[in-house]
């Protein structure tokens, strides 16, 4: 089984980065994964979590952007993507109905972070597992 990674295991990550000056994000990643998920255990992002951390590279203040450029082009060098395909759209339009049909639909990028792991019969690790949770069927992992 693989684990998609959402956003907020990167974000979790680059804080612990900053606190442990010296320590490469490729360790310090490796770390949290076999702690969470198991050492090995394949991990990967969906399409819309690379655009969410370049959005957050492209967002950075002028005196944080460099750090962050950095810190992404790092991930993205390690951490595959998985596309966004016909068989996640599937999941996602299947899912999104679910969701909406018991009023209980969460924000569209965890959606589409959600159907890349359906799709792919994975599942998903994150830092906030409250909106993931409320898909049927989809493990989730606390990754922190």
């Amino acid at each position: 089984m693989g684990t998609v990674l959402d956003t907020t295991v990167f974000i979790e990550l680059e804080r612990a980065s900053r606190r442990r000056e010296g320590s490469s994000v490729g360790r310090l990643l490796g770390e949290r994964l076999a702690e969470r998920i198991g050492a090995d255990d394949e991990a990967a992002i969906a399409a819309i979590t690379a655009s969410e951390l370049l959005h957050g590279v492209h967002r950075a203040s002028a005196e944080n952007g460099l750090r962050r450029a950095v810190f992404v082009e790092a991930i993205l060098s390690v951490i595959p993507v998985l596309d966004f395909d016909l068989s996640a759209a599937r999941a996602h339009a299947r899912l999104w109905a679910d969701l909406v049909t018991a009023g209980q639909d969460i924000g569209p990028h965890d959606r589409l972070i959600a159907a890349t792991a359906i799709s792919h019969g994975w599942r998903v690790g994150t830092a906030n597992p409250r909106h993931f949770n409320r898909i049927a069927g989809l493990d989730v992992v606390e990754i922190s």
